[in-house]
């Protein structure tokens, strides 16, 4: 079973500390998983850790935090070739893709050199449920803020545009994500641009925004948009879910 319109979960968030594994996957990809709508067995998640270099014992955290949630759990490992030569079959045989975070600039180059977007797409409007934190969000949309390119952060504008907006990540836990997204908002760089603080996830049903949703007690999601009249950034918060 597939979910029943294409669906993306793009967040801040997604991973806990484990009791007894290293990690564990937090509510909002368990929340992914519900909405993929699997019953019968287990659900199929893939991890792509492009953003991060692929790294394989990271790969082996996420594996065990799978069998702890009852999850089969595959990694389609880019480096140092991909999987198979039918990326879109490989993808559609899962029913979640998450992305995890580190350098988006990087993801989307290898990416790109792959055509992996064209398989994403396909899943994502077959059924499958894409997800993501940090740079597995930023992607699904037109840009973003990132310090992919050093600790200044700067704004990129080559996602895949999935989502027609603009993606601000850790909102709350790093001083310079606000204002720069201000300002690229501000400035045109950016268009609407929807943000999450850490833990918190956004629900898109097609390119609609549904829910804010948190996986903790506190923090937010937002809508930053330029008032035409002034040429500055507005920004509003929005009603969230506790998980």
């Amino acid at each position: 079973m597939a979910a029943d319109q294409p669906t993306i979960v793009a967040t801040s968030g997604g991973f806990r500390a484990g009791h007894r594994t290293p990690l564990e996957f937090h509510r909002l990809v368990h929340h992914a998983v519900d909405l993929s709508g699997v019953q019968g067995r287990k659900p199929r998640l893939c991890h792509v850790g492009t953003a991060s270099g692929d790294q394989r014992w990271f790969n082996a955290n996420l594996s065990e935090a799978g069998q702890l949630a009852g999850w089969e759990v595959s990694h389609l490992n880019l480096f140092t070739m991909p999987p198979s030569t039918d990326l879109t079959g490989w993808v559609g045989e899962h029913d979640v893709v998450w992305v995890g975070g580190g350098s988006v600039a990087n993801l989307l180059a290898v990416w790109a050199v792959h055509e992996l977007g064209s398989a994403l797409r396909t899943a994502w409007e077959s059924g499958v449920v894409l997800g993501g934190v940090s740079a597995g969000s930023i992607c699904w949309y037109l840009g973003g803020s990132t310090d992919s390119f050093g600790p200044e952060l700067r704004v990129i504008t080559n996602g895949l545009g999935f989502l027609p907006y603009g993606c601000g990540v850790h909102y709350d836990s790093e001083a310079a994500r606000r204002p720069t997204i201000h300002e690229a908002v501000a400035s045109g760089a950016l268009p609407v641009t929807h943000c999450t603080d850490d833990g918190a996830g956004l629900v898109y049903h097609g390119t609609s925004l549904v829910e804010a949703v948190s996986e903790r007690p506190s923090g937010g999601a937002y809508i930053v948009r330029r008032d035409e009249s002034s040429g500055t950034a507005q920004e509003e918060s929005l009603d969230i879910r506790r998980l």
